[in-house]
């Protein structure tokens, strides 16, 4: 099958970047981006490409080069389904917060609407594609209401499950460690597979593209991430003890990294992982355990979400108690509020629940981050639904220079690990502070040495 339209349901952080990326790499099919959200189209849609709703190092500059051309988005869902010989689905499938497996298992309803729109549209045979992180056997589901509720048309479900780390997306994407496709063993899910194939195989080598069955590709996802959010949690519960016995943790993790059977990715300890994929995909995977009767296992992931929320609580406690145990009235500076550095995406970001634990300490936050906006902010504190919203407003402040957010501050907290901030003029900052000035270096990123030569107070993580 020669693929000529492609449609993606979700221009989100996953959806939005994938499709320019394939419209780049592929001119000869139209590739055309879909959202019920008007104001996240037109945000795609603006004519300066720096206001793309989504940051991530090279996104624009792919954007810009392939928009208009044979990329497009649009909030037209039903005619780019129509038009789609392949759809992927790749909207938002968070945590439940209600009903059984509530706070564990995913919540498909969006997954459910994508399926039972395409359809009711769907007039010829379509591929439909899980990009979406799906807990095993979501397929099955999707097929099913596919079949029962079309119109006699004949869908094919593949898994090609996204392996993106923000910051890094778009060049995870140009040259992936792997593109894993999971179809049916029939005749017709293996001409599906292959016309997907087909399609990265335009600038993916034959080598890096895995096949397997469906089940086999959802599970990989979660199997992933459930692994390397594992490496986090291990050095960071070390961190404590390196505190208590005075070890150094960062060149423990150099030490231990130097193994070839261990390596050195994912052992940077920190205030915690954060992120949209992380933490959900584990409760999904314990939620799955569990409904197997596998209480063990479940028992065992769940530890790594324990050991994260606990550091998360260490951290904002080590503030707390180091400010003479009171930070009532007093200004935290946080540098940095996205999850991770490169990014605007603060789902599950740290910085939220350091925030919320400050507080609730009568704190007061300024908040400097250089992609993050005071309405984001906002609504991540407003999301908890810790106090009213009127109190998180009158509790925290955003700046857009850093030194302005630092004035005046007791302390600062450093949440992201943006490179601009170990380039600042720390000695102009601390100048600026009350005394005694402290500095929480949650990322590890700055110099203890330099740090205590200019005069502050340092507290890093594992230090």
């Amino acid at each position: 099958m020669k693929i000529t339209k492609i449609c993606c349901i979700g221009a989100g952080y996953v959806g939005g970047p994938t499709m320019a990326v394939i419209a780049q790499k592929c001119p000869q099919i139209e590739v055309t981006v879909v959202d019920l959200n008007a104001e996240r189209i037109a945000a795609w849609n603006d004519a300066d490409v720096d206001n793309i709703p989504i940051y991530e190092p090279g996104l624009a500059d792919i954007v810009a080069e392939a928009r208009g051309r044979n990329l497009f988005f649009s909030t037209d869902v039903e005619k780019a389904i129509d038009e789609a010989q392949i759809i992927f689905i790749s909207v938002n499938t968070p945590t439940k917060t209600y009903g059984k497996g509530k706070g564990m298992a995913a919540d498909l309803k969006f997954i459910e609407l994508c399926a039972r729109q395409i359809a009711s549209v769907a007039k010829d045979n379509k591929i439909v594609v899980e990009k979406s992180t799906l807990p095993v056997r979501t397929a099955e589901a999707i097929k099913s209401i596919l079949d029962n509720t079309g119109n006699g048309v004949q869908f094919q479900i593949l898994s090609n499950p996204e392996f993106l780390a923000e910051g890094t997306a778009v060049q995870d994407l140009l040259q992936p460690d792997r593109i894993l496709i999971g179809g049916d063993a029939s005749a017709e899910g293996q001409h599906a597979i292959a016309a997907l194939v087909g399609v990265y195989s335009n600038w993916v080598p034959a080598d890096k593209i895995l096949t397997t069955n469906v089940w086999s590709s959802e599970l990989s996802k979660l199997t992933a991430n459930a692994f390397l959010a594992q490496r986090i949690s291990s050095i960071n519960a070390m961190s404590e003890l390196c505190e208590k016995t005075g070890a150094d943790v960062n060149e423990v993790a150099k030490a231990i990294g130097m193994d070839s059977r261990i390596g050195p990715k994912f052992l940077k300890a920190s205030v915690g992982f954060g992120g949209s994929c992380f933490q959900k995909d584990i409760l999904n995977l314990v939620y799955i355990a569990k409904s197997y009767g596998l209480h063990e296992v479940a028992d065992y992931w769940e530890q790594v979400i324990i050991m994260n929320d606990h550091q998360k609580r260490r951290f904002s406690n080590t503030i707390v108690r180091t400010l003479y145990n009171t930070v009532a009235d007093k200004k935290i500076t946080f540098l940095g509020w996205a999850f991770k550095k490169d990014t605007n995406d603060t789902r599950e970001s740290a910085a939220i629940y350091v925030a919320d634990d400050l507080i609730n300490e009568q704190a007061q936050i300024a908040v400097y981050d250089p992609k993050v906006s005071r309405k984001k902010v906002l609504a991540d504190l407003d999301y908890l639904e810790s106090r009213t919203a009127a109190a998180n407003a009158n509790s925290i402040v955003s700046f857009e220079n850093p030194y302005e957010a630092c004035e005046k501050a007791h302390a600062i907290a450093v949440l992201t690990e943006w490179d601009e901030f170990v380039t600042y003029d720390w000695k102009k900052i601390y100048d600026s502070m009350q005394k005694p000035a402290f500095v929480f270096d949650g990322r590890n990123i700055l110099d203890r040495g330099e740090m205590e030569a200019i005069g502050f107070v340092y507290q890093g993580i594992g230090a």
